[in-house]
């Protein structure tokens, strides 16, 4: 049974403060996202970036303003968890890293049954991958100290969503 994680939005328009839509303070999900990538990386464990990739006009932004535009600085991946070479970055337009995408194909490419998610926002990207790698039939799990968002109400209620709907654990 082999493992992936998968890295979810940690760009730059999301925890830079001058970021389009920067969560907050956003330390301390740097600093343990870094040390959980330190493991996979450890073990010779698959990386997956998930990385939010906009076009200009995208129907996104009638909820939320333009952000992670293609080839724009606001799309890259923050320094301290740089893409290294073997890491796969899969682009996605939606919340969910498999709609639209080749993560699937990917992941059954290389024998994976099982994930681990990290990122951001908790009750929107993190959650609706969740809900899509569960209905494909994958293991997962979420380290609550891995995921964030800009609303501590809804990071909360997606938690448990995804553990007591999904079948997610929450570690």
């Amino acid at each position: 049974m082999a493992k992936a994680l998968l890295i979810i939005d940690m760009l730059r328009d999301f925890l830079e403060r001058d970021g389009a839509l920067c969560i907050g303070d956003t330390e301390e999900i740097r600093q343990n996202v870094s040390s959980r990538l330190a493991e996979w990386r450890g073990r010779g464990d698959p990386v997956i970036y998930i990385m939010d990739r906009h076009l200009p006009h995208d129907a996104e932004f009638k909820m939320f303003p333009p952000h992670c535009l293609a080839g724009e600085w606001g799309g890259e991946v923050v320094d301290e968890l740089d893409p290294r070479e073997g890491d796969y970055l899969i682009y996605k337009r939606r919340y969910s890293a498999f709609f639209g995408t080749d993560l699937d194909l990917t992941l059954r490419e290389l024998g994976v049954t099982q994930l681990e998610l990290a990122g951001v926002c908790t009750q929107i990207c993190v959650l609706y991958t969740a809900a899509d790698a569960r209905m494909r039939g994958y293991d997962v799990t979420v380290r609550e100290n891995c995921v964030a968002s800009f609303d501590g109400e809804a990071h909360d209620f997606a938690l448990k969503e995804m553990e007591k709907t999904l079948g997610v654990q929450v570690v």
